[in-house]
C-alpha cells in the first residue's frame, strides 16, 4: 500500500543525519512538506532538503528554550501549522559516577535539555497551536523517538541518557491517553544500538559485542526506522495511540 501524506506538514528534528534523515528523506518521499530541523550542520540539511519535492531547514539549538520555541514558531509561520511532530534529535554523553560533581551536573543537564526537554516544549506548542485553531479539523501526530534504554536501562556512564528516554516514553503516554479525544496521537519508537555516523567510532572498538547482542543477521540501520514513522504519521496505525514500537534486532524485548 502507497502511504500518501501529501496534505501533511511535518517537523523532524536532528534531520541533518542518522535517524532523522532517514525519516524526513522517507516522509518527503510519501508526499510530506517537511521542516528539517537541524543544530549546526546547516550544508548537510540543506543537501537533505535538496532531494526532497517539498522541504525547508530550519535552525535551532534544542538546548536553549526559547530557540525550540522560536522553531515550533517559525515552522507555523512559514507553513500554517504542524500536523506531525517528530521529535528525533538527542544526544548520549558519557559520564562515570566518579566523575567530579560539575561534570556529572553539566552532563546531565544537557542530556535533560535535548533529550526531554525539548521534545517537551516542541510537543506543548503543537498542542496548543493545534487546539487554538478555529474549527480545526483532522489530527496532530506525535512521534518521540525513545531509546530501548528506556526500559532495560544503559551502562552507567549513560544513566542521564537511559533517564532522559524513560521520561520521554512517560510523556508520550500521558499524551496519548490525555488528548486522545481531542484529536491528537502520541506514539514511541524505541530503537536499540543503530547504525548512525555517530555510533561508528564504538562500532569499531566494540562490534562484536554489538552484533551479539542482536537477533538478527545485522545491526539497525536508521532506514529499518522510517517506515514505521511513515505509518504512525499516515492515521492508519491511529489506535495504537500511547504504544512503543520496538525496533532493536530483538536486543530487548518486552
Amino acid at each position: 500500500m502507497q502511504i500518501d501524506l501529501s496534505d501533511k506538514v511535518a517537523l523532524v528534528t536532528g534531520s541533518s543525519r542518522g535517524i532523522g534523515k532517514a525519516i524526513a528523506r522517507r516522509m518527503g518521499a510519501a508526499g510530506a512538506l517537511v521542516a528539517l530541523h537541524y543544530g549546526e550542520r546547516r550544508e548537510a540539511a540543506e543537501e537533505v532538503a535538496a532531494e526532497l519535492p517539498r522541504a525547508e531547514v530550519f535552525q535551532a539549538d534544542l538546548a536553549r528554550v526559547e530557540e525550540c520555541e522560536r522553531l515550533a514558531a517559525d515552522v507555523v509561520a512559514c507553513h500554517g501549522r504542524i500536523d506531525v511532530l517528530v521529535n528525533n534529535a538527542a544526544v548520549a554523553i558519557p559520564a562515570t559516577i566518579e566523575a567530579p560533581l560539575d561534570e556529572w551536573r553539566r552532563v546531565w543537564e544537557a542530556t535533560l535539555a535535548i533529550n526531554l526537554r525539548a521534545p517537551e516544549v516542541l510537543t506543548r506548542l503543537a498542542i496548543q497551536h493545534f487546539l487554538g485553531q478555529a474549527g480545526a479539523s483532522g489530527h496532530l501526530r506525535i512521534i518521540n523517538i525513545a531509546s530501548r534504554a528506556a526500559f532495560r536501562g544503559d551502562t552507567p556512564e549513560y544513566t542521564a541518557y537511559a533517564a532522559s528516554k524513560g521520561g520521554l516514553v512517560a510523556l508520550t503516554r500521558t499524551i496519548a491517553r490525555g488528548y486522545g479525544k481531542r484529536g491528537i496521537r502520541a506514539f514511541t519508537i524505541a530503537p536499540g544500538f543503530t547504525m548512525t555516523e555517530m555510533a561508528r567510532d564504538f562500532m569499531d572498538r566494540y562490534g562484536e559485542i554489538v552484533v551479539g547482542d542482536v537477533a538478527l543477521e545485522r545491526v539497525t540501520e536508521p532506514e529499518d526506522l522510517a517506515p514505521l514513522v511513515v505509518l504512525l504519521a499516515s492515521g492508519l496505525a491511529d489506535h495504537a495511540t500511547g504504544c512503543t514500537i520496538d525496533v532493536n534486532g530483538g536486543s530487548y524485548v518486552h
